[in-house]
């Protein structure tokens, strides 16, 4: 089924490659008023060789829908058609068809692998010189021609090494969210292991005890029972402090972390923290909205730079994050925003997020808190 069908293939770059593709059919125009001028059955040949130079150029560009896919018998069999056209039809038709292998470049240049995009540049070159000099087109024109074909290619192939980057990146940074995901998820099973563990032991040596003990010494049963009950539901209260984020880890420790991913993610990092040490409830919240917003740069803003400031004044303590991404206009707070919010609120804080007027996106949190020591 057909890629671009199946949703496999982002619109906006296939738009992007179409437009571009489609202004470069502006060169053609002075081959098609040459066409106009021709006379009888090579007027209609000229016409029928430009048309099909254009669907095989598009069939050229499109047969893989990703630069990356991997070359087919189609895919080998259309670039070597469109090759043999560029080559070909100036020698049939003369000099006003020597600009074809400017489209040549194009197409060797963005969809060979890219170990072997750079010899396409040379090839179209010399296949542009070879139909100079067969046609007999003046010197300085074929080397003015040949110098575009070069410069052109040359920039493709450059565009095409960043686009490569920028795609890797972006896969580094969704594998950075996976594994700061799966890290989130560990820490999670470690304390829930720790606080269940040694809990959930003794409800089962307590229970095997009452159960023992109930036929000869019912009032000790009891006492045994009251155990179980006394541990669960202290096991209880535990897992809803884990599950509800209570078990934390400090500020500092989360800034670190922070550091950590954003780095890994090529966003560059600062922080800057003022006044003295925060209280314990608006360093565990503080360190949750950190952790919070972080795992939203990297998954979501493609972001190249991230501000933290923590600052602890008289009666409040303020976390702001900034990041210069992309941020939609018309934003909704998510489910971990929405999280935070209702966290800083029981805290008697509050939670203010949003896209910046010149672009990116802020998080800012102020919880009460007493003057600083």
């Amino acid at each position: 089924m057909n890629r671009l069908l199946t949703g496999d293939v982002q619109g906006p770059e296939l738009l992007q490659r179409a437009f571009w593709m489609s202004f470069g059919m502006l060169f053609l125009i002075p081959v098609a008023v040459a066409v106009t001028g021709y006379e009888g059955a090579r007027q209609w040949l000229g016409w029928t060789a430009l048309a099909v130079f254009v669907v095989t150029y598009y069939a050229a560009a499109f047969v893989r829908f990703r630069w990356d896919d991997p070359f087919t018998v189609r895919s080998v069999a259309v670039t070597a058609t469109f090759t043999l056209l560029a080559a070909g039809l100036p020698l049939a038709f003369g000099l006003e068809w020597l600009g074809l292998p400017v489209y040549l470049v194009f197409v060797l240049t963005m969809t060979l692998p890219l170990r072997w995009a750079v010899a396409g540049v040379p090839v179209a070159t010399a296949v542009l010189a070879g139909d100079g000099l067969l046609i007999g087109a003046p010197l300085p024109m074929v080397g003015g021609i040949a110098l575009t074909v070069l410069a052109f290619g040359l920039m493709m192939v450059a565009l095409r090494h960043s686009r490569t980057l920028v795609a890797q990146l972006h896969e580094a940074r969704g594998e950075v969210a996976r594994l700061a995901a799966a890290d989130e998820r560990l820490r999670i099973a470690r304390d829930l292991h720790d606080v269940l563990g040694h809990t959930l032991s003794l409800i089962v040596l307590k229970s095997e005890l009452a159960r023992r003990t109930a036929a000869r010494d019912l009032d000790r049963a009891i006492g045994e029972i009251g155990d179980i009950e006394t541990a669960a539901r202290s096991a209880l209260a535990n897992v809803r402090e884990v599950v509800s984020g209570y078990r934390r880890r400090a500020l500092g420790e989360e800034l670190d972390g922070a550091r950590a991913v954003l780095a890994a993610a090529g966003v560059d990092t600062t922080v800057r923290m003022a006044g003295g040490p925060l209280p314990e409830a608006a360093d565990g919240v503080f360190g949750w909205a950190v952790r919070e917003s972080v795992t939203n740069v990297v998954r979501h803003a493609r972001a190249s730079r991230c501000v933290i400031e923590v600052s602890h004044g008289e009666g409040a303590a303020t976390l702001e994050i900034r990041d210069d991404g992309r941020a939609a206009k018309d934003h909704v707070p998510g489910n971990g925003l929405t999280g935070l919010s209702e966290r800083v609120s029981a805290e008697g804080g509050t939670v203010e997020s949003g896209p910046l007027p010149g672009g990116g996106f802020r998080v800012l949190v102020r919880v009460p808190v007493g003057s600083p020591s």
